[in-house]
């Protein structure tokens, strides 16, 4: 499937999906299907969970990249292609690309996690390290393009992409059958729109919901104006959903095909990551998560039974700490306080002692002496406690009230 230049791109159908899956047999995996007890109670209706996350390269992209290689003339794949991305894009046309004997160069930021440079060098792809954002990567890779001859791929507006994600949507229909509705996360829409054109070209009942984080929703006003609008600065730690301006093909798809559009919250990212790690026993980044948040935010919204799809597991470290920190937090397990205390031997000791009693439990104490807000006897202290929930936080802040101790923060 070859579709020209991106001016004359068409868009995708059901034959196109089911060509692509064709193409990825052997190659692709049929991801698991989980069911979730947790949230099949909490939408009062059975959840299941396509597992992308546990995708070769770790998310759904495999599927779009090597269908486009994969239909490259024999020319364009002696040109070699490139890609700019800061994740699951580069590891996908890498592997895809040693698959197919194609040399792939990839452009990342040069902030990008060490361990995706590591994961797209090791899958074969000449990494090169360009810009700070990836806006400034794209614009490297597509000069690289046009300096080269090499074949630009795209991370999600070109159809053979879109046919190749859409292979999600007809595995879900095989996994589960009696599916009503499919909540799936959307940054450029490719994957939406490709799980659209499947799902709806041989279940046209069933419902599918896009997600996108608020700070980084260019689909609501897009589809209000009738045309892509481009976001002036999208905030969100789900960097996998984090696209300024939805592409040309999936929008068009999509704003025939998506029943609805749903934007969810950092708070809400975090907890359904929390809770995929907790109850589901899945590593899952926070753009994966974002169906599950869409479930935690409105559980009545969704008719059953749903198949929440994880788009993808390839979260560094660093950010799975601060975002399970942040989970931990907004569902009041997690409490930071930070007071002042007169600078005096036994101090820290009396505090500590409240805490005990509040059944606190102190996970990292430290001290500031040399601020000069502070007085000669004075010292700020900050604690980070566990806690068992909202309530036992107001519980904890009305022990140190009650104790003497003015909360700074």
């Amino acid at each position: 499937m070859s579709y020209g230049t991106a001016g004359s791109l068409r868009s995708v159908t059901l034959d196109d999906v089911r060509g692509a899956q064709k193409m990825l047999s052997g190659v692709a995996r049929m991801t698991a299907m989980e069911g979730s007890r947790y949230l099949s109670q909490l939408v009062g209706a059975p959840v299941q969970l396509k597992c992308e996350n546990l995708q070769r390269t770790g998310s759904f992209k495999l599927r779009g990249a090597y269908v486009r290689i994969a239909g490259l003339l024999p020319e364009e794949r002696a040109a070699g292609v490139v890609a700019a991305s800061a994740g699951n894009h580069a590891q996908g046309v890498a592997l895809a690309s040693s698959l197919l004997g194609v040399h792939a160069t990839v452009f990342m930021p040069k902030g990008a996690p060490l361990p995706k440079i590591s994961a797209t060098r090791d899958y074969g792809a000449e990494v090169r390290l360009h810009g700070q954002v990836v806006d400034e990567t794209l614009t490297a890779a597509q000069e690289y393009a046009a300096r080269t001859g090499a074949v630009f791929i795209h991370p999600f507006d070109h159809p053979d992409v879109i046919a190749g994600q859409g292979t999600v949507g007809l595995e879900i229909l095989e996994q589960c059958p009696e599916v009503r509705t499919v909540v799936v996360g959307m940054g450029g829409g490719g994957l939406a729109a490709g799980i659209a054109v499947a799902v709806k070209g041989l279940r046209p009942d069933v419902r599918i919901v896009g997600v996108q984080a608020e700070g980084a929703a260019a689909y609501p006003p897009s589809l209000a104006a009738g045309h892509p609008v481009t976001l002036d600065n999208p905030t969100t730690m789900a960097d996998g959903i984090k696209v300024a301006r939805p592409g040309e093909v999936p929008f068009g798809i999509i704003s025939e095909l998506v029943d609805e559009v749903r934007t969810v919250s950092e708070d809400q990212l975090s907890a359904a990551l929390l809770l995929c790690l907790e109850r589901a026993k899945l590593v899952v980044e926070p753009a994966g998560a974002s169906p599950v948040a869409a479930l935690l935010g409105a559980p009545d919204a969704f008719e059953g039974p749903v198949v929440a799809v994880l788009s993808g597991g390839n979260v560094d470290p660093v950010l799975l700490q601060r975002v399970l920190r942040h989970g931990l937090a907004a569902q009041g397990r997690y409490l930071a306080v930070r007071l002042r205390l007169t600078d005096r031997p036994g101090a820290l000791a009396t505090l500590l002692g409240v805490l005990s009693e509040a059944d606190a439990n102190v996970l990292d104490v430290s001290h500031v002496r040399t601020d000069p807000r502070l007085g000669l006897t004075e010292v700020e202290v900050e604690l980070h406690l566990e806690t068992k929930g909202p309530a036992h936080c107001a519980e904890v802040g009305r022990a140190l009230q009650n104790a003497g101790y003015t909360v700074i923060d």
